[in-house]
């Protein structure tokens, strides 16, 4: 599977320059993440892409936008890929609004409220990309599917710290990290 981390976004900015949670609720993209979102499709274009999973956060919803656009495929919205709750960006934006707001993509299947009441701890999360990895390992079509996703997530299945924008891939057939840095 290709794994992107999503744009730089309105959080990641002003997290970046003071190292203090800035209260920025669901943030969006900064126009620096649309242009990694944009860079992104155009990559993926060559990669073999299938399937796109998605997390159901505002950044990483705009990230997949024009990336589905270019390659013309399904995309699945699913919580299990979104990022461990732990700053006010981790507070998601109700499933109803994300409906209205997002009409091209199917979130019946998910809770209105998808994201954690409180911190999720890093077992938690590490959890819950084990058994990503499980699920889609079980997978045919494991190699062509693309996973927009974000930092601790991406961390927790492969060991790696990836930049907004940044991929990388990784064979969820493969064992996971054995040691994890919890630190960007």
């Amino acid at each position: 599977m290709i794994l992107l981390r999503h744009g730089q976004s309105e959080f990641n900015l002003h997290f970046g320059a003071t190292r203090r949670d800035p209260g920025i609720i669901d943030p969006r993209l900064t126009p620096l993440g649309h242009q990694q979102a944009e860079a992104a499709a155009e990559a993926m274009a060559r990669e073999g892409i299938t399937r796109i999973v998605v997390s159901p956060y505002t950044r990483a919803l705009q990230t997949v936008k024009p990336v589905a656009q270019a390659l013309g495929v399904p995309v699945l919205v699913d919580p299990i890929v979104r990022e461990r709750y732990a700053y006010a960006c981790d507070i998601g934006t109700p499933r109803t609004t994300l409906a209205q707001d997002w009409p091209e993509h199917d979130f019946s299947h998910i809770e209105e409220v998808w994201w954690p009441e409180v911190e999720e701890p890093e077992a938690s999360i590490v959890d819950r990309a084990t058994r990503f990895r499980g699920h889609l390992a079980e997978r045919e079509d494991w190699a062509h599917t693309l996973v927009v996703s974000h930092w601790g997530f991406i961390l927790s299945l492969t060991g790696q710290s990836v930049m907004n924008g940044q991929w990388l891939r990784c064979d969820p057939t493969a064992p996971g990290p054995e040691r994890l840095v919890w630190h960007a």
